[in-house]
């Protein structure tokens, strides 16, 4: 079953976005907070990752940066899940390693596709045999 790490300090949008993810047959992981978050990703065999922007002791953009330094995460597709909308969020977003970018309010559908289509790369991407 395919594992995914979900962060963010909302839980409704949380219990939201676990519903429609763990309905796709997905097992996700929580996280409260950016540190959890990095804890977690440290020690669990995780797919992808879905990091809130705003989190409580470390940001997303941080998270996601020091999952890129780490070699045992630095391949982990990334899904960024934020409320800022401006061009240069989008851009530092990805600067600090998001594959992908969903502004806030967004459809729990539109990010199940986007994370079948991440898993789906990720998983063409990998060696045969």
């Amino acid at each position: 079953m395919r594992r995914i790490l979900l962060a963010d300090d909302e839980m409704a949008l949380r219990m939201l976005v676990r519903v429609t993810i763990e309905g796709a047959g997905v097992e996700v992981l929580e996280a409260t907070d950016g540190e959890e978050a990095l804890r977690l990703a440290g020690q669990e065999d995780l797919d992808l990752a879905v990091l809130d922007w705003m989190m409580p002791r470390m940001t997303g953009p941080e998270v996601a940066a020091r999952l890129r330094e780490d070699p045992r995460t630095a391949q982990l597709p990334i899904v960024m899940l934020s409320a800022r909308s401006q061009a240069q969020d989008i851009a530092e977003g990805a600067a600090a390693g998001a594959d992908a970018y969903l502004v806030k309010p967004f459809s729990p559908l539109h990010l199940l596709e986007t994370i079948e289509k991440l898993l789906a790369e990720r998983e063409a991407a990998r060696p045969v045999g």
